[in-house]
């Protein structure tokens, strides 16, 4: 099945410094593994347009979007201990919130059954208010709003190690996306409890799987089956959005969980299945090992275009399922 790949060398001048774990050689990594995998003849290369003011200021506060714009023509620099911009940084954030809507656009012409996108800085710690967690501008919640606002119903995945609380706010109180995560908790941010479920019409719009440390592949997937596919039942999704973060594998620096590519290749292939083909748009959020993210990445877009591709087996083990127990308690699944 063909993939729409959207991605663009311009992502390589958001600078980070030397050091720092969200750096330019992820998007060498990722894009390195999608060649392993396999799935050169299945890729449609796309490269986005940058989205417009409007467009972020659909799921961002103006004068945060203006304060970044400023910052960067200043010449930047840290914007707390873990986010940093550079001069180039606030048109790139643009560039990579544009890749979303470019891709819905190329879906809606029929020119591939699914995108992944290839960008950075990733987006879904960035809050309506806040600029955070490596992220500037909420790609995949640009996305989502641009949809909801022409009537689908989106569903968002997001399984990054991190919790995904910019795209958790920004629909808290919007029954048009249902939002799920599947996250290590407790860590950082600090948010993503089991009972954080939205408020107001979006009161049990917002679904969180909080898995503790060493969680591997196979509670994921129980997750999936037992909590992501009946809520997706209940909920009608005509679009899949997926936060594909890729830091819950097992060689992630910066987490604990377990999990392997060859667990990414399971997921994926079952939630696409949650919406038709055209309807269907991954993007790329965390993994900082970069072979661990190289071999994710193909992975996932292996399995978005349906090409058997398994570069390592998946995970097993005995944690994780009394928490999938809790959550489908909690909403009733």
């Amino acid at each position: 099945m063909p993939v729409l790949l959207v991605t663009h060398e311009r992502y390589l001048e958001h600078d980070t410094g030397r050091w720092h774990p969200e750096r330019p050689a992820r998007m060498g990594a990722a894009l390195r593994g999608i060649e392993a995998a396999g799935t050169a003849e299945d890729l449609v290369r796309l490269a986005p347009t940058p989205a417009t003011r409007d467009q972020v200021a659909r799921v961002h506060d103006a004068t945060m979007v203006d304060a970044l714009e400023r910052f960067c023509r200043e010449g930047g620099g840290e914007i707390d201990t873990d986010t940093i911009a550079c001069p180039q940084s606030f048109e790139v954030a643009l560039l990579a919130a544009g890749a979303g809507l470019s891709a819905i656009d190329a879906l809606d012409r029929g020119e591939a059954d699914a995108a992944f996108c290839a960008v950075r800085p990733p987006g879904h710690h960035a809050t309506p208010t806040r600029l955070m967690g490596f992220c500037l501008v909420n790609n995949i919640a640009v996305t989502a709003s641009a949809l909801a606002d022409r009537g689908e119903r989106v569903m968002i995945v997001d399984w990054d190690a991190h919790h995904g609380n910019g795209t958790q706010e920004v629909f808290w109180e919007d029954d048009r996306v249902l939002f799920v995560s599947m996250h290590q908790y407790p860590f950082w941010p600090g948010t993503g409890a089991l009972d954080d479920v939205g408020a107001g019409r979006g009161t049990g719009f917002t679904i969180n799987v909080p898995f503790a440390a060493g969680t591997p592949g196979d509670a994921y997937r129980a997750a999936v089956e037992e909590v992501v596919v009946p809520a997706a039942e209940r909920f009608g999704p005509t679009w899949l959005l997926l936060s594909a973060g890729f830091d819950a594998h097992r060689a992630d620096p910066l987490t604990d969980l377990g999990l392997s590519a060859g667990d990414y290749v399971e997921l994926t292939r079952r939630v696409v299945e949650l919406v038709p083909a055209g309807h269907r748009i991954a993007f790329l959020e965390g993994g900082y090992d970069l072979d661990a993210l190289a071999r994710s990445a193909g992975s996932c877009v292996a399995a978005l275009s349906g090409e058997a591709y398994r570069p390592e087996a998946s995970t097993t083990g005995r944690q994780g399922r009394e928490v999938v127990a809790a959550v489908r308690h909690q909403h009733g699944l």
